[in-house]
């Protein structure tokens, strides 16, 4: 019996892991549950699943992983708020089941210093696919990580083709249901260049071997090239129950927690390269991965306070990149050693340059 914790468990992510749990209750455990702010969601939860220690935002997360013995956290929070959380978990020992990437890209060395091998478990459908397909082979023997992007909304046009869309089209996406932010990073493919830097900090993998390819049915989540020139890839139905209850139970599979692909029908796959004129974020997202300290940080937070101006209507689509391309230009590493106050220092004047220069537009 794995005894979990599932913070943002009122987000997609908790609402599927609890799918899971409640399908396999001689497995699971509830023990804690956290949500962000929907208390009347919450408490429903934690009386289905006989749940007596919940909270409310970051601060209670933190609290409740350090105090609430426990063998799995699964990090569902959106955004770097999950930070604290993430570290908290590593600290405390837990196994990381993560889906909240941004606590890693933010904290970077900090959150691999914190982490013991093999205490993170991804939960990202992509790198929960590498982090299967790595089990075919040694560390030495891989050649690169291949991530699939299902393209977003806007798959297939030029930049100018996409000067005029509205937050409704970018909301649109033709495979996932997720939440405003993720939704919006995967039309602009931020979503995909966080996951190329989320994989290069998980799996020791130089960026340059980190491709992208677009496969829009997001059937196969990823593929690990090996240097005998073998592709190993995973592939089923896009569902995130799979990588979920990998996550919650890591190595070991859950029956019966996915539907597995019809053999006997027809399939047509397609794979096609990254458009990186029409889409530069993921090529801007390798370049602050390699800068590395505070850059991914700034990244990452100067595209929250652009996402949040576009669906206001202050800014267009094209101009959430652009924005967040020009305050990574103006940054400079506030010292040479990363602390969780350094981060913080830098993020609060990311998203007070994105603000500065999103009023001036």
């Amino acid at each position: 019996m794995r005894r979990v914790i599932i913070l943002g468990s009122t987000g997609s992510i908790g609402v599927q892991a609890l799918d899971v749990i409640r399908a396999n209750p001689e497995r699971f455990e509830v023990v804690g549950l956290v949500a962000g702010s929907n208390r009347t969601v919450l408490d429903a939860q934690a009386a289905e699943f006989g749940v007596a220690d919940t909270g409310l935002g970051e601060i209670e997360a933190e609290q409740l992983v350090r105090d609430i013995d426990a063998d799995v956290v699964l990090n569902g929070i959106t955004g770097s708020v999950g930070l604290g959380p993430t570290l908290a978990a590593l600290e405390a020992g837990r196994t990381l089941a993560l889906a909240n990437k941004e606590s890693l890209i933010v904290g970077g060395d900090l959150v691999r210093g914190a982490a013991s091998p093999g205490q993170i478990v991804p939960v990202d459908s992509e790198h929960s696919a590498i982090a299967q397909a790595l089990r075919s082979g040694t560390a030495a023997e891989v050649s690169r990580l291949v991530l699939t992007a299902s393209g977003g909304p806007f798959r297939g046009r030029t930049r100018e083709q996409m000067k005029d869309v509205t937050p409704g089209e970018a909301l649109a996406h033709p495979t996932w249901d997720m939440g405003l932010v993720v939704t919006t990073n995967s039309a602009t493919l931020v979503n995909k260049g966080l996951e190329v830097i989320e994989a290069h900090l998980l799996f020791d993998v130089a960026y340059a071997d980190i491709e992208v390819t677009v496969h829009p049915q997001s059937v196969v989540h990823s593929m690990v090239e090996f240097v005998d020139g073998s592709t190993i890839a995973q592939a089923s139905p896009p569902d995130m129950r799979l990588p979920i209850s990998l996550g919650l139970d890591w190595p070991n599979r859950v029956a019966g927690v996915g539907t597995p692909l019809d053999w006997t029908a027809s399939h047509e796959w397609t794979f096609a390269p990254l458009d990186e004129v029409a889409f530069p974020a993921v090529a801007l997202a390798k370049q602050v991965g390699r800068a590395g300290g505070s850059f991914p940080a700034v990244f990452n937070a100067a595209n929250e306070q652009a996402v949040a101006a576009f669906h206001a209507g202050r800014i267009g689509f094209l101009d959430i990149v652009d924005t967040v391309q020009r305050v990574v230009d103006a940054h400079e590493m506030p010292g040479e050693t990363v602390t969780r106050e350094s981060l913080a220092e830098s993020e609060l004047w990311a998203r007070a340059t994105a603000d500065q220069l999103i009023a001036a537009h």
